[in-house]
């Protein structure tokens, strides 16, 4: 059987971390599609993560395999949609971002900005039912070798001290746990930040991001990533604390950090250039 697992944390640091851990300990091992022949069977179960405050710090994990800026430029893929002109699928390249499915979902009549839709029917009810996007396409994504992970993702307001708060829950067939599932975080709750900001300009009245809650069928660690997860992650939580302000003793660190802002000031940098040489 598939495992089950529930975990919670304050931040997205925090709820991932102990993701890991749990997965690590309870996961089932299993073969993937993707595994060559001498590769160690993945690590994988079901997986619940609910954050509590999903802005509050420290936000970011010493121990995700990259870069301050790589995690903001895939913000700003998510959320900005900087590279949706990357997608040409009869040219070999991509087949989606998840911008594009969010923003500017394909169909029959052009496209369809499910962002809109959302914002537009929490505006008028709050606490409906019905604010979602999806993100899967049955006549292009069975078809290719890297559908989208995010099936969908469902919000709804619930009011807290006369403060209007929005909450997310995010739907993944598959996820990477080790690899991709931090930058997902990071990049969706940027994201519910930005969507509670639109409902607020379009009611006039403040709307703070909530609980988020992310959802994954299969949750795993691939075989051929076990070793760099260990000398990583593992090793990391034996040797550092969860939180310092000594660089050298912390698993985390805050996102408004000088270092990380420094960073993701080179990634708007680069993001800019790679825009110019476009035209």
């Amino acid at each position: 059987m598939i495992p089950v697992i529930k975990v919670s944390g304050n931040n997205i640091a925090e709820a991932w971390e102990k993701s890991l851990v749990e997965l690590w300990k309870s996961g089932i091992r299993i073969r993937t599609e993707y595994d060559k022949p001498n590769d160690p069977p993945s690590v994988d179960a079901t997986m619940v993560m609910v954050v509590f405050k999903p802005l509050s710090e420290p936000r970011i994990h010493l121990s995700i395999p990259a870069s301050f800026k790589d995690l903001w430029k895939y913000r700003r893929e998510v959320v900005e949609g900087v590279h949706d002109h990357w997608i040409d699928p009869k040219s070999g390249k991509w087949t989606y971002t998840y911008h594009q499915r969010l923003f500017k979902y394909p169909s029959c009549d052009g496209f369809i900005n499910q962002v809109d839709y959302v914002v537009d029917k929490l505006s008028k009810v709050p606490y409906t039912r019905r604010a979602q996007a999806i993100t899967w396409d049955p006549k292009l994504d069975p078809k290719t070798d890297d559908p989208p992970c995010l099936q969908r993702i469902w919000l709804r307001c619930t009011e807290e001290n006369g403060t209007l708060m929005l909450n997310m829950n995010a739907h993944w067939r598959s996820r990477d746990a080790y690899k991709a599932a931090f930058m997902n975080m990071f990049a969706l709750t940027e994201l519910q930040k930005e969507i509670a900001l639109m409902i607020s300009k379009k009611i006039h009245k403040e709307v703070v991001v909530g609980q988020y809650v992310d959802i994954s069928d299969s949750y795993h660690i691939y075989g051929s990533y076990i070793e760099d997860f260990s000398n990583r992650f593992l090793k990391a939580l034996e040797q550092r604390d969860f939180y310092s302000n000594d660089i050298r003793k912390t698993r985390t660190i805050a996102s408004d950090n000088p270092f990380v802002k420094r960073d993701f000031a080179e990634a708007d940098a680069e993001l800019e250039k790679e825009k110019q040489n476009q035209k």
